[in-house]
């Protein structure tokens, strides 16, 4: 596996990323980790319970507050920690047979329902569990691998208003609609570079407020919002490392706010803008280490570095309640974000330049910053 400030392009139907007009106020901070690497200079192996290795998919049970992460690659399940990071219990393991993985990757509960969906990448199938990890059923049929892409099938899990799943088709460029018992209805999108156009559709989350789809398209480098029905309406983002651009960002959380929280992957931050697309700030450095190669025994980069703040690559995601769970792909952990300041209706005016150089000069502009537990 697995920002263009000023451009309005009106004649498309859609608009691309506009610049700012209130201050930047969302913050992001470190509260702590869930789960961690294995010690492999001690002789343990990935696997052991509490340990991670390339967590793709996270999803909070509300109703118990359980963190469930797949946990990928040598392990094939999904494993189950208290809020307070303590190992619960795992679901699945390694093979082709009813609730085995074979690279589990996203996982989203049913809100209605409760009942766990989790993307089965080279099983080419989503495995459906009730809320207790009993093994329901398998749907799907999401493609092969694409030359000069890592990953393939379910890439990501989402549920609209009417409960009807969604599902990331990564492969084949477009996101799937099924009922929820895994009955094929429609899909959206397809191949390209236009809008309504994904190359890699990693990352898929319906707004709780619009409806609205907000997608990381992967290879395209950029996020697209669309209308429920389809029709773009955002486009934002390039190739690059500075604020609004992106390195294959993988996945995507938004709030009650519509602020927007995208997983830039290679870049091992992550990026947080207004449902407008605007940039508000960023949180996360890399860590340094070497990402694992293919073939490689170890799930790990090399060195490890988990200092507060640290990723190397940032992978799956959750956001609930001000609070957002980041995967440390390379590096066997889950990094806990406190999330303050979402409230657009609170932000001040943009200061003008002048008044703005000062603020930045006194320090008191809104940045992401990270506070040790």
């Amino acid at each position: 596996m697995i920002a263009k400030f000023s451009l309005a392009v009106a004649s498309a139907g859609f608009i691309v990323m506009t610049t700012a007009t209130a201050a930047k106020s969302v913050t992001l901070s470190y509260e702590g980790s869930i789960g961690r690497p294995a010690n492999l200079a001690e002789g343990e192996f990935p696997g052991v319970p509490g340990t991670l290795a390339v967590p793709q998919g996270i999803a909070v049970q509300e109703t118990t507050g359980l963190i469930y992460v797949a946990n990928g690659r040598f392990i094939d399940r999904i494993d189950v920690f208290d809020s307070q990071g303590n190992y619960i219990k795992g679901i699945g393991g390694t093979g082709s047979g009813p609730g085995q993985f074979d690279e589990p990757a996203a996982i989203a509960f049913d809100p209605d329902t409760g009942n766990l969906y989790a993307g089965d990448v080279f099983n080419d199938r989503v495995n459906v569990f009730d809320a207790n990890g009993n093994f329901i059923n398998s749907f799907g049929d999401f493609g092969s691998l694409v030359p000069g892409r890592a990953f393939f099938g379910p890439s990501s899990i989402t549920f609209d208003a009417e409960g009807f799943v969604y599902v990331g088709d990564f492969s084949n460029d477009k996101i799937n609609k099924y009922t929820k018992e895994g009955e094929f209805i429609s899909s959206i999108g397809s191949s390209g570079t236009e809008a309504g156009q994904f190359q890699g559709p990693a990352g898929v989350q319906i707004s709780p407020v619009s409806g609205n789809f907000f997608v990381t398209d992967q290879f395209n480098n950029r996020v697209q919002v669309l209308s429920p029905t389809g029709e773009p309406l955002l486009v934002f983002g390039e190739l690059g490392s500075g604020p609004g651009q992106f390195i294959q960002p993988i996945d995507i959380e938004v709030d009650e706010y519509e602020n927007i929280y995208v997983m830039d992957s290679i870049n091992s931050r992550v990026q947080v803008f207004d449902k407008n697309g605007n940039f508000l700030t960023q949180f996360g450095r890399p860590s340094g280490g070497r990402p694992p190669q293919l073939g490689e025994p170890s799930p790990y980069g090399n060195p490890l570095d988990l200092s507060p703040g640290v990723f190397n690559w940032t992978a799956g995601s959750y956001y609930s309640n001000s609070t957002l769970y980041v995967g440390d792909f390379f590096q066997g952990r889950v990094q806990v974000l406190d999330v303050s300041g979402q409230d657009p209706a609170a932000s001040t005016p943009e200061p003008s330049s002048v008044l703005g150089l000062i603020a930045l000069m006194l320090g008191v502009t809104g940045v992401a910053r990270v506070r040790k537990s």
